[in-house]
């Protein structure tokens, strides 16, 4: 897979904001995913944003991740994992996908990349002169029956050859894209063989009314001239359905064939006699059902479901799993909270230690929490509560939360990567 790496900062705007539109659009998708999932919607929003701007920028990641309350590492994993996001700015008028797959190949989509780089430009991912044209190679579009193929925006152009390609280009370019319709370029429809049909020719083989239509009239024709000869087929008749056998249904006295069971039986009984011929069936038990005979397994254990071994004494057990499936956060009121302050006029961006993202932050904010200074000083019965209240499992301890507080309050970032030897994430 190639390195996807966003566009040069000479390039990239300031700032990112959706319109009017889009902003309900991000709205709406928010609300199809259930609470605490919000995050999924990441990759149609990054959608809407290029839908909008063109191309995806570093600015769009980073108002989308803080709109879903994500970090925005994770907003740049997705935007750069996924070749649908245009990381560099494209054509304004068309951006140009070519199909490089094995179909296509061999159908001449070198031929077509050759119109590209002679129309627009030598390599991919650079605009023409007037930056309205941009063009790539990508992997199968999914009309392989039509190769070679392009899409352009969200149509596909099929069937084409390099003339028509350089046609459809230079419309895209005038500013005239709508009036090419997009599909087969060579007058097909659809995916039908490229030389007519060769098969289903006529609705004679699956139309039942075509055929009595037709027998009908050689009826007809046959009355009106006996002596004609008639070239219709005429239709063999229907053969009479034949009831179904008895031959091997057995005929003896044990319970299981008997008439007289609570079966559906055309033999008529009396009620008491057949309540007398009936036989219960058996209690179910779910416990014997679900046992193997000894004579099958050697050994007489369920056939499914757990053994129930006694675990090892000497398991190793992570602290995690020791921890109640859901532990009650600690009381806000408890002596172990750290002392918060009331929100200085300058507040330290707390998401520069490692492990505190924007959620993470407004909670501590909440908390009284604003400076590097306050995280520095908290004791290990302090660590331990705010770690149980933000339910983060011993995480404050792994991250250190309080040497990488330490290093930020004594000299910023240059403290920071003088002491871990790496920039804050």
């Amino acid at each position: 897979m190639s390195v996807r790496r966003l566009a040069e900062a000479s390039v990239q705007p300031a700032s990112f904001a959706f319109n009017r539109a889009n902003a309900a659009a991000a709205k709406q998708w928010i609300k199809k995913y259930p609470k605490g999932r919000e995050q999924s919607a990441i990759i149609p929003l990054l959608m809407l944003a290029q839908e909008q701007e063109g191309w995806v920028t570093k600015a769009a990641i980073e108002t989308i991740s803080d709109m879903l309350g994500m970090p925005r590492i994770r907003g740049l994993e997705v935007a750069t994992f996924y070749t649908q996001y245009q990381l560099n700015p494209v054509g304004t008028r068309a951006h140009i996908q070519v199909c490089g797959t094995t179909p296509c190949m061999l159908r001449g989509s070198e031929a077509l990349m050759d119109v590209c780089r002679s129309k627009i430009h030598h390599d991919q991912f650079h605009t023409n002169d007037r930056g309205t044209l941009s063009w790539e190679e990508v992997e199968c579009l999914g009309a392989c029956v039509n190769a070679p193929m392009v899409m352009i925006f969200k149509d596909t152009f099929e069937d084409l050859t390099p003339e028509r390609l350089a046609e459809i280009i230079d419309l895209y370019d005038a500013g005239k894209g709508a009036s090419v319709t997009p599909g087969p370029q060579n007058g097909r429809t659809g995916s039908e063989p490229a030389a007519g049909l060769t098969t289903l020719k006529s609705e004679k083989a699956i139309l039942k009314s075509t055929r009595d239509r037709e027998a009908r009239e050689a009826a007809k024709a046959a009355k009106a001239a006996p002596d004609a000869i008639i070239a219709a087929p005429v239709p063999t008749p229907a053969a009479t359905p034949v009831a179904p056998s008895n031959a091997s249904k057995p005929k003896t006295d044990a319970a299981e064939t008997s008439p007289a069971l609570k079966t559906p039986s055309p033999a008529k009984v009396a009620s008491a006699t057949e309540k007398a011929a009936s036989v219960a069936a058996p209690r179910h038990s779910a416990t014997n059902a679900n046992k193997a005979a000894p004579e099958v397994e050697k050994v007489l254990k369920p056939r499914s479901g757990p053994l129930n071994k006694a675990e090892p004494a000497s398991a190793f057990k992570s602290p995690e799993t020791k921890l109640p499936a859901k532990a009650a956060k600690p009381s806000l009121e408890d002596k172990n909270r750290p002392a918060g302050i009331a929100r200085p006029a300058l507040v330290d961006d707390l998401k520069l230690i490692s492990g505190v993202g924007p959620r993470t932050e407004s909670i501590l904010h909440s908390l009284g929490i604003f400076t590097f200074a306050q995280v520095a000083s908290w004791k290990k019965a302090e660590r331990e509560w705010v770690d149980s209240y933000l339910s983060f499992r011993g995480r404050i301890e792994r991250d250190d939360w309080v040497k990488q507080a330490k290093a930020l309050a004594k000299g910023g970032v240059a403290e920071y990567i003088r002491v871990f030897g790496k920039k804050p994430v």
